[in-house]
């Protein structure tokens, strides 16, 4: 029997790409931003176009069931076109929508989180929240930049990948980036280029605190002493905090061997907490946007001192510690996290801010243990911010818990639609309120919130 071919041979042997440029109409946006058109009947995708335009695009790459492509020419414009605010926009993939005013980018996420829910999960919310919104370039925080060493020009790429392509975009600045960072490119390129494992150093992790930023460099051979003298001179020189990986996540360190000091923070004032990190951990990655979004899931939680609250995902406590002052001396928070480390951290997290009423577990969310105690509890309130895949393992227990109000922070719409699609149609749940916030401006990403509570007949809400 012959061999199936394998991917890479299947794209080796395909047809050559249709040459020169072709006209299409633009008729809407998917989430991931680009514009959908049907060119001869088949869909096609199209970066940095927009819904209603007449445009002129080349094809990247034929599927069977769709084409994708990439707009050249723009020759009838949406209204809601701007000129983008980053000279590198056209080459840089690390934002889709810059091209897309800012109102109309929040606009298009909060479509995109209605046109799920009701696909998807066939639920709408009674309440669709105003968007929570805020600056719009230099948020970034945290992020993944992209090095390669160009022996040939003599000098360093450092930045995200070009639009369509694995190669590293030559960029200068990035305005979405913290400045600290994105002002720094060159700086650090020219950083790399002087290093003697340059041809070895992949990619570094930016994490940006209240203070200063961490920058940790994943390096493929062992860094010699001249190497690290360059990095301890650049670190003082420019302000960061350098971190090193030469293997695994688990084999971060700073350069200073024992030097606490150079792990980031960020403190959350209303509720006097501050969260140490470092590069590698997922911390949300707006900071303004992270201090609305736990107010606004706090006060849609309705957290009374002595409540019971479980916090699922909780990862360094973003949530949890929050939720431990608002709920005072009288109440607990149990907060559940796969990641042995991260939950260790999160604990130590909550006695450096001088709270004991925290309980910190280790906890498979995507396959919950029946032996494991929390499950089988009750609490009164119960916050959730799982990762792109969703939480649907955890519906049946929520449901079983039967919490006054259940706060769902999400980002990605379609596993948010299916997890709350079957908390309201199959354990008659209420979808109370919706919203989107602009966690990531200019890009595609959809970060959501939405608040569900057990249903209640018309009877018992009478006599409530």
């Amino acid at each position: 029997m012959a061999r199936k071919p394998n991917r890479n041979q299947r794209r080796k042997y395909a047809k050559p790409l249709p040459r020169g440029e072709f006209a299409a109409h633009i008729e809407s946006l998917t989430l991931e931003g680009r514009g959908v058109a049907h060119v001869d009947g088949k869909a096609t995708f199209i970066a940095r176009a927009l819904p209603g335009e007449e445009v002129r695009f080349v094809y990247r790459d034929r599927r069977r069931h769709f084409d994708l492509g990439d707009a050249v020419a723009v020759d009838t414009p949406s209204p809601e076109r701007i000129e983008p605010g980053c000279p590198h926009f056209h080459a840089c993939g690390g934002c889709a929508m810059q091209h897309l005013a800012p109102e109309a980018q929040v606009a298009h996420k909060q479509q995109a989180l209605l046109d799920q829910l009701s696909r998807i999960g066939r639920v709408e919310p009674e309440q669709v929240l105003a968007p929570l919104t805020g600056p719009i370039w230099g948020y970034r925080r945290m992020a993944r930049l992209g090095v390669r060493y160009v022996g040939k020009k003599g000098r360093a790429l450092v930045g995200f990948r070009e639009l369509g392509s694995a190669l590293i975009a030559d960029i200068d600045t990035c305005p979405v980036l913290d400045p600290r960072v994105g002002e720094k490119l060159p700086a650090i390129a020219d950083l790399i280029a002087g290093l003697d494992a340059r041809r070895d150093i992949p990619q570094i992790e930016v994490g940006c605190g209240d203070a200063h930023c961490a920058l940790a460099f994943r390096h493929m051979v062992p860094l010699g002493e001249a190497d690290r003298a360059r990095l301890d001179a650049f670190a003082d020189e420019h302000g960061f905090a350098i971190f090193l990986q030469p293997g695994g996540p688990e084999t971060l360190a700073p350069l200073v061997a024992g030097d606490r000091d150079v792990y980031p923070s960020y403190r959350l004032e209303e509720f006097d907490v501050e969260i140490r990190f470092s590069p590698l951990d997922f911390v949300q990655v707006n900071a303004g946007i992270n201090q609305r979004m736990v107010h606004k899931a706090l006060d849609w939680l309705a957290v009374e001192p002595g409540d019971r609250v479980l916090d699922l995902f909780a990862g360094l406590g973003n949530f949890s510690l929050p939720l431990a002052r608002r709920t005072g001396a009288t109440g607990t928070v149990t907060a559940v996290e796969a990641d042995e480390a991260m939950v260790e951290r999160g604990a130590a997290a909550a006695r450096a801010n001088g709270l004991g009423n925290t309980r910190h577990v280790v906890g498979n969310l995507f396959e919950p243990d029946a032996a494991q105690g929390w499950p089988h509890e009750s609490f009164d309130r119960v916050l959730l911010d799982p990762p792109r895949a969703g939480a649907e393992a955890m519906v049946p227990v929520i449901a079983r818990m039967k919490p006054a109000r259940v706060v769902y922070v999400s980002c990605h719409p379609g596993s948010l639609a299916r997890d709350v699609g079957r908390l309201v149609n199959d354990h008659g749940w209420r979808l109370l309120a919706a919203g989107v916030m602009d966690m990531f401006p200019h890009t595609a990403h959809v970060e959501s919130m939405v608040v569900l509570e057990p249903g209640v007949t018309r009877r018992k809400r009478a006599r409530q």
